[in-house]
């Protein structure tokens, strides 16, 4: 962790900041290797601190590198402000995107007013992977499709939407994830026009469209798969229309996927192929997203990031058409940055596939 807690004393250094807070989880995950839920990093010039309560001080010391492990007790905030107060510290930077007004006044009871909100100080570090970080992306990306192609077989008429989500987090955590990235999405018939509807108890019918959208945690970060199939046989045309236009806007975008191209023209790749299709109204969310320690994180494939690509950055491509009323097609690979293009991540299939059972 050592180079990561140098780069942060680098930029603290730029914002006039003679240490960095930081109360985050995937933050600290990122910075020193604790997967945890509550802790207190400390940074400064010359100490490197890491601050917790009774609860974790023995996985702090299996998991944490590069910092002094220090057990308090009490509110744990305050004494970390505390903490701050007898170093001396009299501008310390946080991360206001991650930071709430309670954890600071808590900080503060210990230290006073010496906190300095500086915006993504740490994260900004984590948009470029390390070839460690992609390999245990790509490790969670392998278990999550693996269970995905084990549980086609389970997904037959008269299943609920629930069942079958609950089906996937139960294997992530069998495999060996910690848990899924995020709630897992699958819906059936028309409810697949929802971009992040909620299962529910809807029952798959023949006909149905079947959205997934997966991913899994595994060694501290993050997968996201999504594919749409048919069940039993297929619909109307208007559905082949939408699917054959999501999976073309889809290449569109992988194509254009190279280190110096914006964000935002990528998004425009796949954006202008649906649009050009008459469905660009149905297509509302940006293109894409960083995953990491994380599964939403910098950089954001949208109309409005002017972001560059850099090698070494994993990021989703996920185009969608959605029908209210009728369903809806999501198509989404990970993808790592590579120096000439990219690597895509995701190995399961993305024709359009009629399940049957």
């Amino acid at each position: 962790m050592q180079p990561r807690i140098d780069r942060v004393r680098e930029r603290l250094a730029g914002h006039g900041c003679d240490a960095f807070i930081s109360m985050t989880p995937p933050v600290n995950q990122y910075l020193s290797g604790f997967r945890g839920t509550t802790s207190v990093l400390l940074i400064t010039e010359q100490h490197a601190l890491f601050l917790c309560d009774f609860r974790y001080t023995e996985q702090a010391q299996d998991q944490v590198s590069g910092y002094d492990i220090r057990e308090l007790s009490g509110r744990l905030l305050v004494r970390a402000g505390e903490t701050v107060a007898e170093m001396g510290l009299s501008r310390v930077a946080f991360e206001p995107q991650y930071t709430t007004y309670g954890e600071i006044h808590a900080l503060q009871q210990g230290a006073g007013d010496v906190f300095v909100p500086v915006d993504a100080l740490a994260s900004k570090l984590r948009e470029v992977k390390e070839p460690g970080e992609i390999a245990l992306i790509r490790e969670a990306s392998e278990l999550a499709e693996g269970v995905l192609a084990d549980l086609r077989p389970f997904i037959g008429e008269g299943v609920q939407e629930r069942e079958l989500a609950a089906r996937f987090e139960y294997e992530f955590k069998k495999r060996g994830a910690s848990g899924a990235s995020f709630d897992t999405i699958a819906l059936f018939g028309a409810r697949s026009s929802l971009p992040h509807g909620e299962p529910g108890a809807a029952a798959l019918q023949p006909e149905d469209t079947v959205l997934i959208d997966c991913g899994c945690r595994r060694a501290g970060y993050c997968s996201d798969l999504t594919r749409t199939y048919v069940f039993g046989r297929m619909p109307d045309v208007w559905f082949q229309n939408i699917y054959e236009v999501t999976l073309t806007a889809q290449r569109n975008a992988l194509a254009a996927i190279r280190p110096g191209v914006t964000c935002r023209e990528v998004d425009a790749a796949a954006r202008d192929v649906i649009t050009e299709a008459g469905f660009g109204e149905q297509f509302g969310h940006g293109l894409g997203h960083g995953v990491g320690v994380e599964v939403h994180e910098a950089p954001r494939l949208n109309p409005q990031s002017e972001t560059l690509l850099e090698a070494g950055m994993v990021i989703t491509v996920e185009p969608g058409v959605y029908l209210p009323g009728q369903g809806g097609v999501r198509i989404e690979d990970l993808v790592a940055v590579t120096s000439d293009g990219c690597d895509v991540l995701t190995r399961t299939p993305k024709e359009l596939e009629i399940l049957v059972k």
